[in-house]
């Protein structure tokens, strides 16, 4: 089993969720997350950051901005990675700097708690 983690647009979550259901992936856990990524967090105006020269604390700095994105985060059978991968880079890829990352980790084991069951048969 793997564990795919995506970090994408907020506006592509609703098709990314909706595709993913449609081939056969209806269980997947989206989270609101800030981050930032070879774009810096670049969105606007840049500060250059004040510190205070008596305590050395920053007084304020908006150098690099966090961006508001989703991160997606579904487990696979080891078969389905490709493919899985294959339908959130189709949706969520326009070409721009900011379209997201994708992560595929192992996963030791899994268990339903209500059931016991483990493994694969704990996914489906």
């Amino acid at each position: 089993m793997k564990e795919i983690v995506a970090i994408i647009r907020m506006n592509k979550v609703g098709v990314t969720k909706d595709v993913l259901a449609a081939a056969g992936y209806p269980a997947a856990t989206f989270q609101k997350v800030m981050g930032r990524g070879k774009q810096r967090g670049l969105v606007g105006e840049v500060k250059a950051v004040e510190v205070d020269k008596a305590t050395e604390m920053v007084l304020s700095s908006t150098a690099m901005e966090f961006i508001p994105k989703r991160m997606v985060t579904i487990i696979v059978d080891d078969r389905d990675v490709e493919r899985v991968v294959n339908i959130i880079t189709a949706v969520n890829r326009t070409g721009q700097i900011g379209d997201g990352k994708i992560f595929v980790l192992p996963v030791e084991d899994s268990i339903r708690i209500r059931t016991r069951e483990k493994g694969y048969e704990a996914l489906i």
